[in-house]
């Protein structure tokens, strides 16, 4: 069986594996159809992803099918199509036991901590796996990231009639968009990138849009759009430093900041501003099993079209080659998607 293996950093190499076994006690054998590419996988690949192991056969957003089923699962069968979590927790941990499963104290991402979906087939938790019959392989594969954006939003408690700002228009921001759309929110959309912003604009109906500078300009756009008010809540999703450091002066009185993007680097800012206006900071890390039940049932009914998100498609073999073009701006890429089967 021939896996896509990230060696070291801008090492892609392929290996050999042998055939999975038979599923055990609660796991599931699926066969890979589909993954997409994400922002955590261009800093493995850039080796500045800080919780990434190598080598590595990535892969965390996919697509599958049940193969066989193992004893005492009812969840999935033989047959099933599915969105997989890739979020393996240990269940005994103090934050397990709290039902904060995200962010475990002993996760294993898929991809990241463990090896993912660059190969055929593998087994699984079958607790991971979300039935999505109606969904096409490729929706499959992007339950993840949407779900990424969901939980930023939930995070934030972002509701109905309050603004909120948006940095970064990448694949996380979009998702985060979907879900500030949803919550009945203002949203305004920061990036540095027109193109980026001209795409929130036509494709995904948002018109607030601000081009982020280094001038204040943006900060005095966004004082003009919201009449000085500021927003409510603000969801980073740059993973940039300076980004991360600066969007503080975009919250309001007794707004919310939350981080969904990550960073190797410190973050630096003052904190008379943050103490004056009583802000509340927050991490926002992977996402929880109802977002993904959530956003299977809203693709299926159309409420989320994903049609403008897969903007490339490759097979497996092709990714070494690929890939390094997909992390150039130019070719304005939303988001990938390999088909493995």
């Amino acid at each position: 069986m021939t896996a896509l293996q990230l060696e070291k950093p801008q090492s892609f190499r392929f290996i050999q594996l042998p055939p999975p076994a038979p599923p055990g006690p609660g796991e599931a054998l699926v066969q890979v159809h589909r993954i997409g590419i994400c922002g955590t996988d261009f800093s493995g690949y850039l080796g500045k992803m800080p919780f990434y192991s190598y080598p590595r056969i990535p892969g965390h957003e996919l697509g599958v099918e049940v193969l066989a089923v193992g004893s005492g699962v009812s969840r999935v069968h033989p047959g099933d199509r599915c969105s997989v979590e890739p979020y393996l927790n240990c269940g005994k941990c103090h934050a397990c036991q709290r039902g904060h499963i995200n962010c475990c104290e002993n996760l294993q991402v898929l991809g990241v901590h463990t090896d993912g979906g660059m190969r055929p087939q593998f087994l699984l938790p079958a607790q991971k796996l979300h039935p999505a019959p109606a969904l096409r392989p490729e929706q499959a594969a992007l339950v993840e990231t949407l779900a990424i954006g969901c939980h930023a939003v939930n995070r934030g408690r972002c509701q109905a009639g309050e603004t909120v700002v948006v940095i970064g228009a990448g694949p996380i921001g979009l998702s985060v968009i979907e879900f500030t759309k949803l919550a009945g929110a203002r949203t305004v959309v920061m990036d540095l990138n027109p193109k980026r912003l001209a795409f929130v604009r036509d494709t995904m109906g948002v018109p607030d849009t601000v081009l982020s500078t280094t001038d204040g300009s943006d900060l005095k756009a966004l004082e003009e759009l919201t009449h000085g008010r500021l927003a409510e809540c603000v969801i980073d999703a740059t993973g940039h430093a300076g980004s991360m450091s600066q969007a503080l002066q975009y919250v309001g009185f007794a707004g919310r900041l939350v981080y969904v993007g990550i960073t190797t680097s410190e973050l630096h800012f003052g904190h008379p501003l943050m103490h004056r206006r009583e802000m509340t900071l927050l991490a926002s890390r992977n996402a929880l099993p109802p977002d993904f039940s959530r956003i299977i049932e809203l693709i299926s009914t159309g409420r989320i079209n994903t049609g403008p998100w897969i903007t490339h498609n490759a097979r497996l073999d092709q990714v070494p080659d690929l890939f390094p073009s997909w992390l150039k701006p130019e070719t304005g890429v939303i988001k990938a998607m390999v088909a493995v089967h």
